[in-house]
């Protein structure tokens, strides 16, 4: 297995800069833009920047909190945005509220794929997959969605929780975040970042689960290739949140550049 090479950033980096951002990860060979759903910034406004100056670049969010954003409000954005669902992955997951969290994804994913009409003359729905941690959200997604989006794994976890997704549904699209920085002034905001979703409950509970660390589920600038290699051994897709010194165009241009020499 080879997976898929991916670019990952926050919404909160803002269209303006995606827009210059996505033709460089397109030139590279990336397979797709992700961009997270912060609170506070549309992370399907960001995209359609991305997709009006690329042209196969797909675009994924990573992921919308179905507690936050309703299918329905999910929906009628991309339509107002027209971000063309034939390049669009729709990344969802439970969000903050714990109660009913699988029976809230199930309805979310099942509406999604029902009823996200593409445009007159466009045959291809958004694909849905689902942001997971535990076994059951796992199972979850692989059933009910098109996929799944993995997080904070290191590599023989990840191979295993993706082969455990293709056993349940084979035609199921696997892909992993990988927080990455390729360059030596950025470690300390990937170690602030690792050390932040480590003390998340749900995290933490999670990593004591798969007997793992956080810092064990990162790539650092002295292992950009050996980490990337690695990573695309275990799943469909490699999505690197790339973690840089300062969010400036410059800086991703040259995450980009990095990690394409690298690979």
């Amino acid at each position: 297995m080879t997976g898929r090479l991916s670019l990952g950033i926050a919404a909160a980096v803002g269209p303006e800069l995606a827009a210059k951002l996505a033709p460089a990860a397109e030139r590279a060979g990336m397979h797709a833009l992700w961009v997270n759903d912060t609170p506070g910034h549309d992370a399907l406004e960001v995209l359609a920047a991305a997709a009006k100056v690329t042209e196969r670049l797909t675009l994924a969010t990573g992921v919308v909190p179905v507690d936050r954003r309703a299918p329905g409000e999910v929906r009628r954005r991309v339509i107002e945005l027209d971000l063309p669902t034939e390049r669009l992955v729709l990344g969802i997951g439970s969000g903050s509220t714990a109660a009913g969290a699988l029976a809230r994804v199930e309805a979310a994913a099942s509406d999604l794929r029902a009823e996200d009409a593409p445009h007159a003359g466009e045959p291809d729905r958004a694909r849905v997959v689902v942001g997971a941690l535990g076994p059951k959200m796992r199972r979850l997604g692989a059933m009910a969605s098109d996929g799944l989006l993995l997080s904070w794994l290191p590599p023989a976890q990840a191979r295993a929780q993706s082969d455990e997704a293709h056993d349940i549904a084979p035609a199921t699209h696997v892909a992993l975040y990988v927080r990455t920085a390729t360059d030596a002034a950025a470690v300390s905001r990937l170690d602030a970042e690792t050390e932040r979703y480590a003390g998340y409950p749900a995290y933490a509970a999670n990593f004591a689960r798969l007997g793992i660390e956080a810092r064990d589920t990162v790539i650092r600038p002295d292992a950009v290739g050996e980490g990337v290699a690695a990573y695309r051994a275990t799943v469909d897709e490699v999505v690197l949140r790339a973690i840089t010194a300062e969010e400036t165009l410059d800086d991703y241009l040259r995450f980009v550049e990095a990690v394409a020499a690298a690979a």
